[in-house]
């Protein structure tokens, strides 16, 4: 089936004036809500407060109104609890828009705490760092996952393990569906649910995206933070579809790498539905 439109075409940003106008409008509003929102967020992770789950939105929902970010979420997270949302991972952006959508926390490589303003938004996220390379210290880092899902936490995992081109679902790691086998005793049902869901970019200004134009919006290893955010700002609308699949439970006696493939499976059919315009 031919792209959905516009292949081989780019949206261009607006011209140079406006352009700069826009960097200072989205950093100053930014920067704002950061410094209004910060200091009760440190308070309420210090006290241990539920709060704390709540108040990133906040955050996400400016971010979102000022990049331009049009969300529309298809299904709906699953209502059971442990649940672990597994879902694909094109860009930056993708935790801007799904910590728009619910209170969750995201599970990150540990390298992201130190790296400039995004290691302190996942801090105040409250996200769970793991060491990949550390094998004495996996057990520990997985019971933290497991604890934390156990206490009603929806934790987001995107198992690939890196960002996508947007096209595409990049083969996902079963090892990291461990964190849900490990819940599960700490469950009270006995039972952990693992959602898949994917975001999909799909619209720019108004005008379907085609394949060509989603690296507007995708962060691979190679491409810097500022220009990768200068870009999505240049976009100046972006639409977002969410989709949320029916979840696969894991217990007692699921085996996980069957199950990490079925939640991959439906991963991948509903990313291509969605990039399809389905």
């Amino acid at each position: 089936m031919p792209d959905r439109a516009g292949e081989g075409e780019r949206v261009g940003p607006a011209s140079s004036p406006f352009r700069y106008l826009r960097y200072a409008y989205v950093a100053i509003v930014l920067l704002i809500t950061t410094i209004v929102l910060s200091p009760l967020q440190i308070l309420c992770l210090w006290r241990g407060w539920k709060l704390a789950r709540k108040l990133p939105r906040y955050w996400h929902m400016v971010a979102c109104f000022v990049l331009g970010i049009r969300i529309h979420v298809h299904g709906e997270i699953d209502r059971a609890r442990p649940l672990l949302l597994s879902v694909n991972h094109t860009s930056w952006l993708d935790i801007v828009v799904l910590g728009r959508i619910a209170d969750v926390a995201f599970i990150a490589k540990s390298e992201v705490k130190t790296w400039p303003v995004f290691g302190l938004f996942a801090r105040l996220q409250n996200s769970v760092f793991i060491e990949r390379a550390d094998r004495r210290g996996a057990d520990k880092q997985v019971n933290t996952i497991a604890e934390r899902l156990a206490g009603g936490e929806i934790i987001i995992l995107f198992p690939e393990g890196t960002t996508s081109d947007g096209n595409r679902l990049w083969p996902i790691k079963y090892s990291l569906f461990g964190a849900a086998s490990s819940a599960v005793p700490f469950s009270p049902s006995g039972k952990v649910h693992v959602q898949p869901a994917v975001v999909a970019y799909t619209g720019i200004q108004g005008m379907p995206m085609g394949r060509f134009q989603r690296p507007i919006v995708a962060w691979p290893g190679d491409v810097e933070m500022l220009p990768s955010l200068a870009g999505v700002i240049d976009a100046r609308a972006l639409d977002v579809d969410v989709c949320f699949g029916e979840s696969v439970v894991f217990d007692a006696e699921t085996k996980r790498k069957e199950a990490a493939a079925e939640v991959e499976a439906r991963m991948r059919e509903m990313l291509a539905e969605r990039l399809r315009g389905r």
